[in-house]
């Protein structure tokens, strides 16, 4: 499978560019419940180059002020990700999430986060309270969602837009048997009325490392 990572250069100007180009954050559609919908794909954001001041600038330029006053949710893509070229590190992170507004932060509802991989939930469920924290933290809201299928439980899905990489990647998932297969998933099921796992590691996905 050929790679759709864009290439990325160092000026913080084309960096904000490219993050419209390449639609690393595009606000489309809505979710079950009404609420709109922001889409993150993870496989392009370019963490080895990424300038934290000019995402911060793009985000409060470009997202937050559509966003409104209105509940939203997001919808971040992990398919694909590599952590040595997608992660930005804890405290670029922490950085960029210090940085939201106030109502931003609580009018977010729910993260689906899909095609978790084994190292990404255990990176999360290790930092995701340093990282994203309070009792409303974001670490609290992530939702995660193995299938596509799943993901249209919760999202309409004529509504936002998928890159096709995703859904070959899904097509691959069928002569790949899993250990453990859950449709969605929380790290805290409680909260979404979900049965507790009895083991720990019951609650990972291992069709992945991303």
């Amino acid at each position: 499978m050929t790679s759709n990572t864009p290439s990325f250069t160092h000026s913080q100007s084309e960096e904000e560019n490219l993050f419209k180009k390449h639609e690393i954050f595009k606000i489309e559609g809505r979710d079950k419940r009404g609420y709109t919908v922001l889409r993150v794909i993870g496989k392009y954001f370019p963490a080895r180059l990424l300038s934290v001041d000019a995402l911060k600038k793009y985000l409060e330029d470009e997202i937050f002020p559509s966003l409104g006053e209105s509940p939203f949710s997001v919808v971040y893509v992990n398919t694909g990700v590599n952590r040595s070229d997608n992660f930005p590190g804890i405290s670029a992170l922490r950085s960029i999430y210090e940085a939201i507004p106030i109502k931003i932060k609580e009018n977010l509802d729910s993260i689906y986060f899909l095609h978790p991989g084994f190292q990404s939930r255990l990176f999360l469920a290790t930092f995701g309270r340093l990282v994203f924290p309070g009792p409303g933290g974001w670490y609290w809201k992530v939702r995660y969602v193995n299938r596509l299928e799943f993901l249209w439980e919760n999202v309409r899905r004529k509504e936002i837009e998928i890159p096709e990489y995703v859904y070959e990647e899904e097509e691959e998932m069928e002569y790949r048997p899993p250990i453990l297969d859950y449709g969605m998933e929380s790290d805290h099921p409680r909260l979404y009325g979900a049965p507790i796992l009895d083991c720990t590691i019951s609650t990972y996905s291992m069709r992945g490392i991303a």
